[in-house]
């Protein structure tokens, strides 16, 4: 049997929060084991694992909504920007699609992205960007 969704119970009531952002397909609370204080967890209400699995009707919600707590936590917590971030499957804690809206500021302790950075190989980076374009799903419409 599947482990419980965690979000799943925050969204249905059952679990305790502290929300920030309660819209009829979305929802956003403070993580309890945050980056950096204020950190926001966006969810959408009902369960979709990752990015790819969200309904095309939500993106743009959820995007706005993202933007919208971006704003928030500079206007509401004094911060002078944000780190706005998801994972999908890999580093993804819960499997629920969440979006990370953490407050920051300079001097703030967190140090640029959260792994490790590498550079391409003289024309890796063509390569790369060549295999990606051959994939790439056109915008709808």
């Amino acid at each position: 049997m599947a482990k419980p969704c965690v979000f799943c119970a925050i969204v249905a009531g059952e679990a305790e929060a502290h929300v920030v952002l309660d819209e009829p397909d979305l929802l956003g609370f403070l993580d309890t084991r945050p980056v950096l204080r204020g950190h926001v967890l966006l969810v959408p209400r009902e369960h979709h694992e990752t990015l790819p699995d969200l309904p095309a009707a939500l993106r743009d919600p959820f995007l706005d909504a993202a933007q919208r707590l971006a704003v928030a936590v500079k206007d509401g917590l004094g911060a002078q920007g944000s780190f706005v971030a998801m994972n999908n499957t890999v580093s993804q804690s819960v499997p629920h699609l969440h979006c990370h809206v953490v407050p920051r500021t300079k001097g703030d302790g967190l140090r640029g992205f959260f792994w490790p950075r590498t550079r391409y190989a003289d024309g890796e980076a063509a390569e790369h960007a060549a295999r990606l374009r051959e994939v790439l799903v056109p915008p709808a419409g």
